[in-house]
């Protein structure tokens, strides 16, 4: 490699530097001409994750807390744990205002059972049928809870087989 002339290169700089970037570049050529789509889709991806965490950055509050957010943090805290106390209160007003209607609807049905089992020792000492008797309560109690119902009237029908 030589420069003008026939001799040699005064210094190796000049020289060095000619062949050290044709090098360089042939280097570059066939790692690209290889890897060239990867290392394009690489760059991309480093782009968007950049993006990402810029946004993340300059969305997010100061790295430490002022004076006044010290401040205010606990009433905050306070207000927070008084609404969540007076919720819990309410809800377990309202459950318990349910197991007081369970209680006595409960009671009613044992009532209700405790008169059925009277009015059946009292027509078994009469010497009535206690189950015919029980049969006629529920009927009775049937019949109370569904007056809507209207029986249907069979339509005179043709018998299957002629008289004859």
């Amino acid at each position: 490699m030589e420069l003008r002339g026939g001799g040699p290169a005064p210094g190796p700089g000049p020289a060095l530097g000619r062949g050290g970037l044709e090098a360089l570049l042939h280097t570059v050529g066939s790692l690209l001409s290889s890897y060239g789509w990867y290392i394009l889709l690489a760059a991309v991806v480093v782009y968007l994750l950049v993006q990402k965490v810029s946004r993340s950055l300059a969305a997010r509050p100061s790295g430490r807390p002022g004076a006044a957010d010290a401040v205010e943090e606990p009433d905050v805290v306070v207000r927070r744990q008084e609404a969540l106390a007076a919720a819990r209160l309410r809800m377990q007003e309202e459950l318990n205002a349910q197991a007081e209607r369970y209680k006595e609807k409960q009671r009613q049905l044992e009532e209700e059972k405790r008169r059925q089992k009277i009015a059946m020792w009292e027509s078994m000492q009469e010497g009535k049928s206690y189950k015919g008797n029980l049969k006629l309560n529920q009927q009775e109690a049937e019949s109370g809870a569904s007056t809507s119902a209207v029986p249907k009237s069979k339509p005179n029908k043709k018998p299957l087989r002629g008289s004859g």
